[in-house]
């Protein structure tokens, strides 16, 4: 099947690129056409003349397509959840899980259609009404990465709409059908024309023409780094509204006093589920000493038990990377922590034979005696591939897990409560949690990290309204 870019409420054809199945690369998933800088234009050309009558909307009734969407969703969700295992990998169970979660994401904005949230203060003068109220911001380039394909590109999508703006959504183009499938429910839910815009292609190219694109006025990115800074410094040119979401290399600290084996499977599930291909699993596990040879083993033996494979056979828990560039990444930083000394306990290569061959498996990894010099405990690796470092006590683990530029997310493993609100005041970064994966966030709450992990407002939950919208405030003597 062919799948069109959509714009201006139309679906738009041209030359096509290739999305493959990374567990089988035989299997084309679909075709997808190649979006160009002169689409991007158009698209968010028309996203600006739809702007006014859809910002002029009442919100409860842009709330109430968002109801459509998920509706129309919930209806596909076993298709969906499907194509995006045969897209991105993830198992099949994984991929219900945010297919659910998207869902869900559609029906939380919908209902804050009916409850948008200005202020009213009141004056210090007699006779004076004032008040704030919330007005959208005009066209927004949303920027999608592939590891969650439906899940983020819902959760920019849905609280831009319900705020009354018009969209130009970039999926990666290793994953796009799932964002696919929203424009293709926005349509069916009868969204006007040129309020939800899709163009599918090259970051490259199509990035630098969505910052360009004169009709926009602010974009949020979710992606590496190295591309959120470079997408700073070129919406900055312009003064356009920017929310990047980016990397992270996030610490899971287990305790003597954790409970173990909860401790044990936790660091194995932020580890390893996704191949690791989340922005919020655990790189490094840092380790108190008096447990630290005793968990590692632990670790290790639970490792070599998780089943590597297609994420559409039942009963497996890790499926491939997702694509041979993150593949060449993944078994390049392997290659690196041998070379600098770390302790290899298991995993490390490539899996080959029947069932392997035609896709992009790795196994997972465990690196002991890791210190805090060596590339594996500095660099996103984005893969299975895990760094267990020692600590002496409580306050070297939290020296060592905020000795890096980046502050997404953290984990603490323990039963100490006083250990657990040091850890909640001093950890630097944005998402803790506490006898829990680093890994795993629910929409209800603001996600987003700080130092270089984040810039701009926060994601999911109320705080997503502060990016999408501004205050009008007025004054008004009676």
């Amino acid at each position: 099947m062919t799948f069109r870019n959509y714009i201006n409420g139309e679906w738009v054809s041209g030359d096509t690129f290739e999305n493959r199945n990374p567990a089988n690369t035989d299997e084309v998933v679909g075709l997808f056409v190649k979006g160009t800088p002169a689409d991007v234009e158009a698209a968010s050309s028309a996203a600006a003349a739809a702007f006014p009558a859809w910002s002029a909307m009442p919100a409860p009734a842009r709330g109430n397509y968002l109801f459509k969407v998920a509706e129309i969703l919930d209806k596909k969700f076993d298709e969906i959840a499907a194509e995006m295992t045969r897209e991105e990998g993830k198992t099949l169970p994984e991929a219900k899980g945010e297919c659910r979660r998207a869902i869900n994401i559609f029906r939380y904005f919908g209902g804050e259609g009916s409850r948008l949230p200005g202020l009213l203060i009141p004056s210090e003068r007699e006779r004076v009404h004032m008040f704030a109220i919330r007005k959208a911001i005009g066209v927004i380039g949303l920027v999608t990465p592939w590891n969650f394909p439906i899940a983020i590109p819902a959760w920019k999508m849905a609280p831009a709409l319900i705020c009354g703006n018009t969209i130009v959504v970039k999926p990666a183009s290793v994953s796009p059908l799932c964002a696919w499938r929203i424009v293709e429910a926005c349509h069916e839910a009868g969204i006007p024309k040129g309020v939800v815009n899709y163009v599918a292609g090259s970051g490259a190219t199509l990035g630098k023409a969505l910052v360009e694109a004169k009709a926009l006025k602010g974009i949020s990115f979710t992606g590496s780094c190295e591309v959120g800074r470079w997408l700073h410094a070129e919406a900055s040119k312009r003064s356009l509204r920017i929310q990047l979401e980016m990397g992270g290399k996030n610490p899971t600290i287990v305790l003597a006093d954790a409970d173990f084996p909860s401790a044990v499977e936790n660091v194995v599930n932020a580890s390893f589920f996704s191949t690791g291909q989340k922005c919020t699993a655990t790189s490094r596990a840092i380790v108190e000493d008096s447990i630290y040879d005793k968990f590692v083993d632990a670790l290790v033996e639970r490792t070599k038990k998780l089943k590597v494979g297609d994420g559409m056979k039942p009963g497996i828990d890790i499926g491939p990377a997702v694509d041979q560039g993150q593949l060449d990444t993944d078994l390049k930083y392997i290659e690196i922590g041998k070379k600098e000394g770390a302790r290899l306990c298991c995993g490390g290569n490539r899996l080959t034979g029947e069932g392997f061959d035609k896709g992009y498996f790795v196994e997972p990894t465990v690196f002991a005696d890791v210190t805090e010099e060596m590339t594996i405990a500095k660099e996103e690796i984005f893969g299975p591939v895990l760094a267990v470092m020692r600590a002496k006590d409580f306050e070297d683990a939290m020296r060592i897990a905020n000795n890096t530029p980046m502050g997404l997310s953290a984990s603490v493993q323990t039963t100490n409560i006083s250990r657990v609100f040091d850890f909640v005041y001093r950890m630097e970064a944005g998402l803790l949690t506490v006898n829990l994966p680093s890994a795993g966030v629910e929409y209800q709450l603001p996600f987003g990290g700080t130092k270089e992990s984040s810039f701009g407002p926060k994601e999911q939950g109320p705080a997503a309204l502060d990016f999408y919208s501004d205050y009008k405030t007025v004054y008004l003597k009676y």
